[in-house]
């Protein structure tokens, strides 16, 4: 008897989940592919192309040529080799787990808005999570354009473990100077520019 009501009962339950499964379901919100925020960054295009009215490279011995090493731009695009960017340029490196590196960075902002076409000012986002980088850049107005290394590959290739770091790269991309000293402000920026690369801000 109850095998009989189990093959009466199977093509009911099939029949039900049949319509069930073929009933038309209504459109999950788009919450789930929610479209990612516009990136706060500029994009890395212009790096490799020399500032308008860049100074020479100043006299004094010259450091090594930026690292061949490739790093995607935040906003996407061509990624960026380093040897292709154009000095004179001050590149930052940091991690928006970092406090050094959050205070220093509105100085780098108001640097960049000062270059004036005569340097470039780059920020190379490290061990750093896209959101993290996202959110710092936001909250802080930061619009110059970054590069991410997810793997600190350009501190190892210039043999430096320290956060913040920056670098001064004159017109000849060979670097001047690595500074590993702490969160810089201003006037600190500005006498590094004048000493190094021999620019005035």
């Amino acid at each position: 008897m109850m095998r009989r009501l189990a093959y009466l009962l199977v093509p009911l339950l099939l029949a039900a989940a049949g319509c069930t499964a073929t009933a038309e379901q209504p459109e999950r919100p788009a919450a789930a592919t929610r479209a990612e925020r516009p990136s706060p960054f500029a994009d890395c295009t212009p790096l490799t192309v020399a500032p308008a009215v860049a100074s020479p490279a100043p006299a004094g011995k010259a450091g090594e040529q930026l690292p061949d090493l490739t790093l995607n731009c935040f906003t996407g695009g061509t990624p960026v080799n380093l040897r292709d960017v154009k000095g004179p340029a001050v590149i930052n490196v940091w991690a928006s787990w970092c406090p050094p590196c959050r205070k220093e960075l509105p100085a780098f902002q108001r640097l960049s808005e000062r270059a004036d076409g005569r340097f470039q000012v780059i920020g190379v986002n490290s061990r750093d999570s896209r959101g993290g980088a996202q959110s710092i850049g936001e909250d802080y107005g930061v619009d110059f354009p970054m590069l991410l290394d997810q793997g600190d590959a350009f501190q190892r290739a210039l043999e430096r473990n320290a956060f913040p770091l920056t670098v001064l790269v004159d017109a000849d991309g060979r670097i001047r100077h690595t500074d590993a000293t702490g969160a810089l402000d201003d006037a600190r920026l500005a006498a590094l520019l004048e000493r190094h690369l021999g620019v005035r801000v």
